[in-house]
This record gives C-alpha cells, sequence and structure tokens, in this order.
C-alpha cells in the first residue's frame, strides 16, 4: 500500500508539472508493474551501477532515520530518486541536444558527443537539481512574494530546469577540457573526444557549450544566480590550475586536495542547488542548506571516484582505472596510506613516473586503511549532506517530502555506487 500511495503522489506531481493527465501516466505505470512488480525495485539495479539493494550498504548512515514533521519517519520502501524525475530528465535531454546545435558540422557533431542517445552519462546533477527544487516547494515569506513567480508554477519549473541543463553543460564541456589535459582515450564506455577528433576540435567543443551555458544563464536575467553559476567556471579552472602547479607540500596535503577537489567538482553542484532555491524566492538561510547539501554530496561523491580509480576496472568505470596515479596524481587514498606509512612521502615526490614506483604505491596502499578511510570521510560528508536536508523548514506536503528523501537516498547510492 505504502508504494502505491507513493507512486499516485509521485505521478500526480510529475502530471501537473508536465500538463499531462494523471490518469494516463498511472495507467501506464499499473500496466509496466502488472508485467514487472514494483517499478523501483525493477529498474534500481541500473541505477549508478549498483548491484541489486545496493543502496542499503552503509549502516552507520541508514541508521539516521529522515525525520520529518513533528519527528514523523517515512518507512524503508524501495526508492528510486531518477524515477521520480523520469520524465523531466527525458526533457531536458532532448532540450539539451538541441541547444547544442552549431552552424559548423564538424562542431556541432563535437558539441553533441556526449548528449547523444546512450551516451548521455548518469544524469546525476540534473537528478539532484530537479529533486531540490520539489524539496523546496514551500512558501516563501511574503516579502519575496512578489519578486518571484508562485514556486509551484510552471514558469519557475522550468526556470530551475534551466538551471539543471545549464549545469549540465558546464558539466560535460569541464570534461572534455580535462579529457584533453589528461591525454585520456576513453570517457563513458567510448572513445574520448579528444581521442576520436583530436584536442582542439575537443577544447574548442568545450568552449562552445561554455558559451551556450552562458546564454542560457543570462535568459533567466537573474544576476545573483549568474554570479555564482560564473564563479563556477571559475573554480573549475582554479582547480584544474591547483592540480597541474603543486610544490611538494600542497601534494602531501589533505587540506589542499580537499580544497581543489570543491574547485573541480563540488562548487558546480552546490552553487547550482543554491541558485535553485534562490529562483524559487527562499531565503539566504534554506539557500544556504541547499548548498551545503550539494556541497557535501560533491565532495563524498568525488571522494568515491577517488576510491574507485583503484578498486574498479576500466570497463565498469568506463575510463581507464588507475588513471590519477599514473598522471602523478594524489588523491586521498594515497594520503591517507602516507600518514601509516612515512616512507611512502618519498615516493610520491618522486611523481610516480617510474612504473616501479607505481607498484611499491598501491603496495603500500594494500597494507594500510587508505581505501577504508577515504570511503569514511566520504561518509562522513554524506551525513552533513543528510543533515542539510533535515534542517530545512517543515513541511506537510508529501512531494516535498518524499523529494527530501529521495535526496538523502541519493547520499547512500553515492557511497555505494560502483561507477
Amino acid at each position: 500500500m505504502m508504494f502505491w500511495k507513493w507512486a499516485l503522489r509521485s505521478l500526480s506531481c510529475r502530471a501537473r508539472i508536465h500538463g499531462r493527465s494523471h490518469e494516463k501516466i498511472f495507467s501506464t505505470a499499473l500496466f509496466r508493474a502488472r508485467l514487472g512488480g514494483n517499478p523501483a525495485v525493477k529498474h534500481h539495479p541500473k541505477v549508478l551501477g549498483c548491484g541489486e539493494g545496493c543502496y542499503w550498504g552503509v549502516p552507520s548512515l541508514l541508521d539516521v532515520r529522515y525525520q520529518i514533521h513533528h519527528g514523523r519517519s517515512f518507512e524503508k520502501e524501495p526508492l528510486d530518486p531518477f524515477s521520480l524525475v523520469a520524465d523531466e530528465l527525458s526533457l531536458l535531454a532532448n532540450r539539451l541536444r538541441s541547444m547544442v546545435v552549431a552552424e559548423v558540422p564538424k562542431l556541432a557533431s563535437a558539441a553533441e558527443y556526449f548528449f547523444k542517445m546512450g551516451v548521455e552519462g548518469k544524469r546525476f546533477r540534473p537528478t539532484v537539481l530537479l529533486l531540490m527544487a520539489s524539496a523546496l516547494n514551500m512558501p516563501i515569506p511574503q516579502s519575496a512574494a512578489d519578486e518571484v513567480f508562485d514556486n509551484l508554477s510552471r514558469d519557475l519549473r522550468s526556470r530551475q530546469q534551466s538551471i539543471a541543463e545549464i549545469t549540465e553543460m558546464i558539466h560535460v564541456a569541464s570534461l572534455l577540457h580535462d579529457d584533453v589535459l589528461d591525454d585520456a582515450e576513453t570517457r563513458r564506455g567510448i572513445g574520448s573526444l579528444n581521442f576520436v577528433m583530436g584536442n582542439k576540435l575537443a577544447v574548442l567543443a568545450g568552449d562552445f557549450l561554455l558559451s551556450r551555458a552562458c546564454v542560457a544563464l543570462a535568459s533567466l536575467k537573474n544576476t545573483e544566480v549568474v554570479s555564482l553559476l560564473a564563479t563556477v567556471v571559475e573554480h573549475l579552472v582554479t582547480g584544474e590550475t591547483m592540480q597541474m602547479a603543486t610544490t611538494s607540500e600542497q601534494r602531501c596535503s589533505m587540506e589542499y586536495y580537499l580544497q581543489k577537489t570543491y574547485y573541480k567538482t563540488a562548487s558546480l553542484i552546490s552553487n547550482s542547488c543554491k541558485a535553485v532555491a534562490l529562483l524559487a524566492g527562499q531565503t539566504a538561510e534554506v539557500s544556504m542548506l541547499a548548498y551545503n547539501y550539494g556541497r557535501n554530496l560533491g565532495l563524498a561523491y568525488q571522494l568515491i571516484d577517488d576510491v574507485l580509480d583503484f578498486t574498479g576496472t576500466s570497463s565498469s568505470l568506463g575510463k581507464g582505472s588507475l588513471s590519477d596515479i599514473h598522471h602523478g596524481i594524489v588523491t586521498a587514498p594515497i594520503l591517507f596510506a602516507m600518514e601509516e606509512y612515512p616512507q611512502l612521502r618519498e615516493v610520491v615526490d618522486r611523481g610516480f613516473d617510474d612504473p616501479t614506483d607505481v607498484d611499491v604505491a598501491l603496495d603500500y596502499l594494500g597494507k594500510s586503511r587508505g581505501i577504508e578511510r577515504t570511503r569514511e570521510l566520504a561518509a562522513e560528508h554524506a551525513k552533513h549532506a543528510i543533515e542539510a536536508i533535515n534542517t530545512l523548514p517543515e513541511s506537510d506536503d508529501e512531494d516535498v517530502q518524499i523529494s527530501r528523501r529521495a535526496l538523502v537516498d541519493l547520499t547512500q547510492r553515492v557511497l555505494t555506487r560502483s561507477k
């Protein structure tokens, strides 16, 4: 009964957003459910490469009950955050493909390379932002009510969808540029754009995506949001420069590593979450809670990425494993291993140019708690992300509650993902 109650509310919410008949949507869902059972359970293994029930795998965090409205908590029923916004993700994907069309065929082909059907990636960031928009569907202060449209209006939702589109374009542009800098050969399970079309076209395609993102951003006509996302682009450049030009002390500093990680990964999702809140006319306090959720989720995501670079396979990751260490990049697992084995510092200082040094570093890592401690740090950031959601103003609206629960669920999926 709880599942059907959730499904009806979710479908009704999606129908309101897209102007579709909820009876029509529900009849389709019912048909699929009769064929395959609970659709959330059926599709769960396909999300972020998790196996069946994978997001139950972190007991320390799953013991944190999601409390809403005078301490009431949801029952532990299966929930797929991606299915809640599936219709919008499909709409967003189509709009992105139309937004990156260019006059020059070769540039158009390059710009749409990672927006084509089948290689769009996990669409993790748009999912977070669409769920955050729903989670903030609350009455806004009267003083701000004249400055924004009704927070349930289609216009506001469209503007928040634009933030998701802009964020995805900035993200893909950063991937194109990163692959050039790293001489990457694969990305998302296919040849990287620089490998297939060359470095020059890959850089130009990244620049083109950033320019399209800027045009879309300007159309929102919100100077604070424009400033936020312009800062994100600055952070991406700063983070990449920090990674390229480091002293020996900086390379071995956890503080430096985390600051670089914020710039390269967490700034985009945190400031985009804040932008979604600002467009809804939320208070500075609520906007900062949205920011803190994105910041901690982004840091947790990258920490797990660093773990998977050592524990994953090239086929599961869609890119080369051990990529960072082969490029001389020191990440959290090695930094933690160095705390246990100071002699590893000498190997790190040599820069891993010698394959033998890579083997030595991996040997020390295997003997240490480097991987485990990195996962623990990621779990700590995930916990802070959950706290940010739990601190949002109370709401009796069930769609808001479900979206918040989905955001909490995403933190678990980040921690347990395998790619």
